[in-house]
C-alpha cells in the first residue's frame, strides 16, 4: 500500500500526551496565524464572496478602494 504525503508530518506511535500537545500547538499556531493576518483574510474571503444575482449578471461588484 503507498503511504499518503501526510504520513510524515503525523507519524504513527504518538503517546496520548505528545498528540494533545501537538494538537494545541497547532491549535496555537493557526489562531496566531489569523490574528497575525485578519485584515488580509478577511478581505481575501469577502472577493470570494458574490453577493450578486446570476440572473442579473450585468451588475458587478464594486471595485474596493486600495
Amino acid at each position: 500500500m503507498k503511504r499518503r504525503l501526510a504520513d510524515p508530518l503525523f507519524p504513527d506511535g504518538l503517546s496520548d500526551e505528545s498528540a494533545a500537545a501537538l494538537s494545541e500547538f497547532l491549535h496555537q499556531l493557526a489562531a496566531a496565524c489569523e490574528s497575525r493576518y485578519f485584515v488580509q483574510l478577511r478581505r481575501y474571503h469577502q472577493r470570494q464572496m458574490n453577493p450578486y444575482d446570476p440572473e442579473e449578471s450585468w451588475r458587478t461588484p464594486p471595485s474596493e478602494p486600495r
